[in-house]
């Protein structure tokens, strides 16, 4: 297939606590919380959807909690190991006081490609990096505290650790359509193609556009669990889009799922030749498919064919508080 994805739709991982997750990502990394409903395959554990204020395909990061005691993942080869989102230029000071403040270890500093990034850790230990990316800040952006214009924008990129990098950059190209940016740092950059000027649809400019592909041969292969990515899906702007997507897949060897019905989207999955887990997703329906857009992620929604199930599920579901979200500040925040 010819045509290119219009880059990263979603990325799911799994949690432990659900409240210590959603006060991560809402109160510290500043993310709304656009949708509280449940893990459709498993409707005793919550599935939380965070991103910008919209839930704008490429800057939306996904949650199954599967509490504080869930098995413990580990991130290694045939995984996304990395999750890297996109700030301003001229951010990554007031990113650096604000992780410290909130008692996040920064892991690193480091430069790939022209691009400065600080790495660090989620508190279930996911991999996450802020990378000044010379993108504007964004429209959407939202709240916590965090001031608009310094605020997350999308994704920048997720790292995908691979026992053979070659095969991977083939099938990406293949199927999804992604170009070659040449190599950093021991990574294969790949991107949507024109991405770094046009908008790619719905999303940002270049946001959710970038994948970095890792040579491990010698890597521990990864385990699911708790604090490491089930999976990353990429955007199809309609049905018909996916359903050709879904065909190239299949004619690489590939076995894919049939289409299934995932209320804000259609999904696809399957697994790329080096086990990694993937998902083409369908801009339509979106978030405000069963809530207005002021009140996102406010209420548990549940599917049509879970609704009858409410009360016993909403017993079953730990209790949580919502801390009532505000629009991103205007005035920037100062160090403490």
């Amino acid at each position: 297939m010819r045509d290119a994805s219009a880059g990263i739709h979603h990325i799911t991982a799994i949690a432990g606590d659900p409240q210590r997750n959603l006060d991560f990502y809402a109160q510290v990394l500043g993310l709304r919380l656009i949708k509280k409903t449940v893990n459709y395959d498993d409707p005793e554990t919550y599935h939380f959807y965070f991103g910008d204020k919209a839930g704008t395909p490429g800057s939306v990061l996904t949650f199954f909690p599967w509490t504080s005691s869930g098995l413990k993942g580990h991130a290694g080869s045939g995984q996304v190991t990395s999750v890297a989102f996109s700030v301003p230029d001229g951010t990554l000071g007031f990113w650096r006081s604000r992780l410290q403040r909130n008692h996040v270890e920064l892991v690193e500093e480091k430069k790939i490609g022209q691009e400065e990034r600080i790495a660090f850790h989620d508190p279930d230990g996911l991999a996450l990096e802020l990378v000044e990316s010379g993108d504007p800040p964004s429209p959407l952006a939202w709240g916590g505290g965090v001031p608009a214009q310094n605020a997350i924008r999308g994704f920048y990129s997720a790292t995908l650790a691979v026992e053979n990098a070659e095969i991977t950059a083939e099938f990406l190209s293949t199927v999804l359509g992604l170009q070659s940016d040449g190599e950093a740092e021991g990574r294969l950059l790949f991107s949507v193609p024109g991405s770094t000027s046009a908008s790619g649809g719905a999303g940002h400019a270049g946001v959710g556009s970038r994948v970095e592909i890792v040579n491990a041969p010698a890597q521990q292969p990864g385990r699911m669990g708790v604090g490491v990515v089930h999976h990353i899906a990429w955007r199809a702007k309609d049905d018909d889009e996916q359903r050709a997507r879904r065909a190239a897949v299949v004619a690489t060897g590939a076995p894919a799922t049939p289409v299934i019905d995932r209320v804000y989207f259609h999904s696809v999955y399957f697994h790329e030749p080096n086990r990694i887990l993937l998902e083409i997703a369908t801009d339509p329906p979106g978030f405000t498919r069963d809530e207005p857009l002021e009140s996102l992620g406010t209420q548990l929604k549940l599917p049509s064919w879970l609704e009858k199930r409410r009360p016993g599920l909403e017993k079953a579901l730990p209790s949580l508080d919502v801390v009532k979200e505000a629009a991103p500040r205007q005035a920037p925040e100062t160090a403490g």
